[in-house]
């Protein structure tokens, strides 16, 4: 860094310092990290749903949820998918129709706001298929403006088009729990309707369409209106015996902390289903399933009148990105950093999953997202698992570091490049399902899962020579955009994506000098803010005109730093983020950020990681100052 660009040595010491301070105060007890992971509204809401379903809601519930979707929702009566996004169809639906049920009156000054928003963006009718689902079952929706998924697709074999392996995980888990509530088209009656949503009659317009269609949409929706007819009269033993796989499938995949995947929506999903098929309330499998949201997944805000439901945990992913930062910072005899090593240790995944029907190869070694997940580990976890173990002193025979980066191998898709928790979740027909009109329902590989792994083997010992990480570059290289950065599929956006991939391609011993490189810091320097500070806005996973533009945020400086260090720590623009992460530094040694930087679906799902404002801008940080 050149003289005068940047802060003093001394001040980004201290800055250095308070910021691991506060990170290592955020430590929990149990040996981690782990802070909100933040979303829309409608996980709240299908929380009141999924109780309002079970008859089990209380009073003090639905005041509490009701208290947090009034605090949510904007002056102009929306409720959006993420900070400062526009108002959303489908999260205001499901917010009004939650408050509805709490009992607050259509004609409340806010109701009215937000049902004129609903009806402005073309009424509960244009909502995406899920919140559709969610209608129908409260009552509010016909079954018979639904596709149909049929339990039988459980039997068809794994590697089969239209096979639930074919699903990314996330998507597996809800779309096998909807072949039951789709062909069984359960209704839980509610006192209250929602039929000043709907410009028409419910069901009367024609549903939005697959998100990505394809070649293969007009046989999938001849297939559909079969499948509506078989679903009417179906072979009797053939059901009854993919009902029973589905159900058997559903009840194996519980984790010990009773969620499915560790995630929202299969979790919602397959309570329902089960209950569809006769399992009581106080089934273990439900109680266990309803359990879980009270002791882990809910967040009781303002002195306990607000209840926020997470869409998913994060103490895995906390307490590798919270390990890295303090290591960086130099902070290895720490107890914080000790214990979450230990943690981290503990938490490996031994048992085979989901990951292995694909490939069939391969043994298991790696770590997952969650508290609990072992049928769903994941690369980009387990490749920051295997570099905060190796800072922290792992040697590279240590037996976990074997088995994570073994595992990483096997998880590498045949174009080079890493799925995040499958290999070679590519097929495009399962994105042309009528359903799929939101989200993701494939896991293919992407640059900033891949420059993770990448990182991962190599500062695992893996060499740069070795097949895994030579056919891991050549992906890199050959996925680089036209303007010099790369995609982000779990962050926002090119920033991020960029942020991985140049430290990953210096971990593997690429040129730094090379064109590649050099593009990517060029597009760097000229996404530069003004306040020294890098930002990008959601928008720019739809709209070009946003790429690498935004108001500047930590988490996003701190990812372009990243990319510097590696390839132009001297430059004068480092200088510059590093002022900004310094002079935005709070007295305690945090940062604020109320920007959505993480993401579920782009544009669709977008996550505040509240960790993410401390993690990064500490490990930034820490490598500049050496």
């Amino acid at each position: 860094m050149s003289e005068g660009s940047g802060p003093s040595a001394d001040r980004l010491r201290v800055a250095l310092d308070r910021g691991a301070d506060h990170l290592a105060s955020l430590h929990h007890d149990g040996g981690y990290w782990w802070e909100e992971l933040e979303a829309n509204s409608t996980i709240t809401a299908e929380h009141l749903f999924l109780r309002s379903a079970l008859g089990i809601a209380t009073d003090d519930e639905r005041r509490r949820i009701a208290a947090e979707l009034r605090a949510t929702q904007r002056g102009d009566g929306s409720w959006p998918v993420w900070y400062g996004g526009p108002p959303d169809v489908n999260v205001t639906t499901e917010a009004y129709y939650a408050l509805r049920l709490c009992g607050v009156p259509a004609d409340d000054r806010a109701m009215r706001r937000a049902r004129d928003v609903v009806l402005g963006l073309g009424g509960a009718d244009q909502t995406r298929f899920l919140t559709r689902v969610w209608l129908a079952l409260l009552g509010q929706f016909p079954w018979s403006s639904l596709p149909v998924l049929p339990p039988e697709m459980i039997l068809l074999p794994p590697r089969a088009p239209l096979s639930p392996y074919r699903f990314a995980c996330w998507a597996r888990g809800t779309f096998v729990a909807l072949m039951l509530l789709l062909s069984r088209q359960p209704t839980f009656p509610q006192p209250v309707g929602a039929r000043e949503l709907f410009i028409d009659e419910p069901g009367a317009q024609a549903p939005p369409p697959p998100r990505a269609p394809g070649r293969w949409s007009p046989w999938l929706a001849r297939g559909e209106r079969l499948a509506r007819l078989y679903n009417r009269r179906p072979v009797a033993p053939l059901r009854r015996r993919a009902e029973a796989r589905v159900v058997r499938w559903i009840c194996d995949r519980q984790e010990a902390d009773g969620s499915w995947g560790g995630i929202q929506p299969p979790w919602v999903f397959s309570l329902l289903a089960l209950r569809s098929v006769g399992f009581p309330v106080d089934h273990p499998v439900m109680e266990r399933g309803l359990r879980g949201f009270d002791e882990t997944f809910s967040l009781h805000l303002d002195s306990g009148r607000r209840l926020r439901i997470q869409p998913c945990l994060s103490p895995i992913w906390d307490t590798a990105l919270a390990a890295v930062a303090m290591l960086d910072a130099g902070r290895s005899d720490s107890p914080e950093v000790r214990a979450a090593i230990e943690w981290m240790r503990a938490k490996e995944v031994t048992q085979y999953g989901d990951w292995w029907e694909i490939p069939q190869r391969g043994r298991p070694g790696g770590w997952a997202f969650e508290f609990e997940n072992i049928w769903y580990p994941d690369t980009d976890d387990t490749a920051e698992v295997l570099i905060a173990l190796r800072k922290a002193g792992a040697p590279r025979d240590d037996p976990a570091v074997q088995r994570g980066v073994s595992w990483l191998r096997t998880m590498q898709s045949a174009d080079g490049g890493w799925g995040a928790f499958d290999v070679d979740n590519s097929m495009s027909i399962m994105n042309q399902l009528p359903m799929c009109d939101f989200g993701e329902v494939l896991d293919p590989p992407t640059e900033d899962v891949t420059a993770h792994a990448v990182e991962g083997l190599c500062i695992s010992g893996v060499p740069a020579s070795d097949p895994a990480v030579r056919a891991g570059v050549e992906y890199l290289v050959r996925t680089q955009r036209p303007d010099g950065s790369w995609w982000g599929r779990w962050g926002v956006n090119h920033v991020y994506g960029t942020g991985a991939v140049v430290p990953a391609l210096h971990a593997a011993g690429h040129d730094m000098g090379s064109t590649t490189v050099r593009r990517a810091v060029g597009w760097l320097l000229d996404r530069q803010n003004a306040d020294g500070g890098w930002g990008e806005d959601i928008r720019s996973y739809t709209d070009p005109a946003w790429v690498g533009r935004g108001e500047s945020t930590p988490s996003q400086t701190a990812w372009a730093l990243l990319a510097l260090h590696a390839a132009a720590p001297d430059d004068p623009a480092a200088g510059r983020g590093l002022a900004y992460l310094v002079d935005r530094q709070r007295p305690d040694g945090s940062w604020d950020e109320p920007q959505f930087t993480g993401t579920g679906f782009p544009s669709d799902f977008m996550i505040n990681y509240h960790g993410y404002r401390q993690y990064f801008p500490v490990t930034a940080l820490a490598r500049f100052a050496g």
